[in-house]
């Protein structure tokens, strides 16, 4: 007979008779309750996409909580605990500017995502700190092509050719099932993504706005698009 879950939940270093960390599955369970992100790597480019929900109409439409630029060829879309991920997305850029300054290079997308996962890890097996509720999308373009990774809570990471993480990814990653294309060109890849990302967020109104990033394989620069721009590419959506 198994105790009851709060008898191991209260120190994360403790495995209960089923070999699981509580602690971490909460932290997974924020991220499946936090707004929608997706992401897709084909030929051409990475893009990532992110619902956000703004809490007031006075927050100024060109702040972003959930994409955030690490370096010019890299960037990063959240999902669960924002101050959380700001912790994580300060360590990133500090792991890509001194991968420039020592290597004189852009850091590979896996070797930073692993980074950051190690991070994630460390976080599961000390007793004091709890896991980081935040799952994250790193998306860019290396000397290997477009690639995009996902990191996880419990500190696993994962190369993906298209991604969905938060609510409502389960409808995003059966559109990608469905619709995914390695050839997409840039402007079919961005539709694409905010094809997914209304999907998951079960439609374009209730107040929900919609941030895209892109980096193109030839140009290798972050750029997020403008909300007008994003607008109409939501009017084809």
């Amino acid at each position: 007979m198994f105790t009851a879950p709060g008898a191991y939940d209260r120190v994360i270093t403790i495995f209960s008779p089923e070999g699981r960390l509580y602690q971490v599955e909460y932290a997974v369970e924020a991220v499946k309750r936090g707004a929608s992100i997706v992401g897709l790597a084909c030929k051409s480019c990475t893009v990532l996409a992110a619902e956000e929900r703004p809490p007031s109409r006075l927050l100024d439409d060109n702040f972003t909580w959930k994409i955030f630029q690490i370096d010019d060829h890299v960037g990063v879309a959240i999902a669960g605990f924002g101050p959380d991920a700001r912790v994580l997305v300060d360590q990133a850029r500090i792991y890509a500017q001194s991968n420039r300054l020592m290597y004189d290079e852009p850091i590979d997308i896996e070797i930073l995502a692993k980074r950051i996962a190690d991070i994630k890890q460390i976080y599961t097996q000390h007793a004091g700190v709890r896991p980081f509720g935040v799952a994250m999308l790193f998306g860019g373009v290396d000397r290997y092509g477009a690639r995009l990774f996902a990191t996880l809570p419990g500190g696993d990471y994962w190369s993906y050719k298209a991604a969905a993480l938060g609510m409502g990814s389960e409808a995003a990653i059966e559109f990608f099932e469905e619709n995914y294309k390695p050839e997409l060109t840039v402007e079919e890849a961005i539709v694409t993504a905010l094809r997914a990302i209304v999907r998951a967020s079960g439609g374009k109104d209730g107040g929900k706005r919609f941030k895209v990033a892109v980096i193109p394989v030839e140009t290798k620069r972050f750029r997020v698009l403008p909300d007008e721009e994003v607008a109409k590419y939501l009017e084809n959506v």
